[in-house]
């Protein structure tokens, strides 16, 4: 098709849109609709959304790119290295992968190996309790939102009551059914934006919260088998039997 083939048959489009009425109850006028006939709280609420949106997408992508580490693998080699004495290489491992609470709290706890069992427990210990809380950082807010924005759906069903019962006295009793019916409907927009934001929350809420708890029990977990691990072998049990049944 020709340029001005196509020039011709956009503008015979746009003359066809503007003598023809437009189809009521699309799916982008019923959500503007939606949200104009919810009133000023509907407009809060979305910005509460975007924050729940925003704290969601950020923890997800810290917790399964940033922060993620595959403990099996790691450790094994960790361990490989740490029974051929080569703590340095398990510290410079570790390095590989700068984000990961695991690894920050490892290297804790190698740079430590040959100070002792105490000063190794002191180090992985502070260092657990420096890392770990960045796991669940912020998920906590997901169940704040979800509670703020369910009330804030609440106010703006009565805030739009309020208004329907004051314009009542105004209008006809003929049309003081209709007007309380539509005042009503209007209202309760507000009601389920804001229950829809809350499951929405409660949903990442609870993933988020399953996510970061297990990344945290491996930590600790491979935090402690790491001072069993060292303290076998200060103790001067060597063996790949020993280093097994520690690891």
């Amino acid at each position: 098709m020709s340029a001005s083939l196509l020039v011709h048959h956009f503008l015979d489009v746009v003359l066809t849109a503007e003598t023809t009425p437009a189809p009521k109850g699309g799916p982008l006028d019923g959500l503007i609709g939606f949200f104009k006939e919810g009133g000023p709280f509907m407009f809060i609420n979305i910005a509460w959304l975007a924050s729940a949106i925003a704290v969601a997408v950020e923890r997800t992508i810290t917790l399964m790119f940033r922060f993620n580490l595959n403990a099996g693998p790691f450790m094994e080699q960790i361990t490989k290295l740490v029974m051929a004495g080569n703590v340095d290489r398990a510290v410079k491992l570790c390095g590989a992968a700068p984000n990961s609470p695991l690894a920050k709290v490892v290297r804790a706890g190698l740079t430590r190996a040959n100070r002792g069992e105490i000063e190794v427990a002191k180090a992985l210990e502070e260092s657990i309790l420096e890392n770990v809380p960045h796991i669940g950082a912020r998920i906590q807010w997901l169940w704040s939102i979800a509670n703020i924005a369910t009330l804030t759906g609440l106010v703006g069903t009565v805030f739009g009551l309020i208004g329907t019962f004051k314009s009542l006295g105004n209008v006809p009793a003929d049309q003081k059914q209709a007007m309380l019916s539509k005042g009503i409907s209007e209202a309760m927009n507000n009601t389920f934006f804001g229950l829809t934001i809350a499951v929405i929350c409660i949903i990442a809420h609870l993933f988020l919260t399953a996510y970061s708890k297990r990344m945290t029990e491996t930590v600790e977990l491979q935090a402690m088998k790491l001072e069993n691990l060292l303290g076998r072998r200060n103790a001067g049990e060597t063996s790949a039997m020993d280093f097994e049944k520690a690891t």
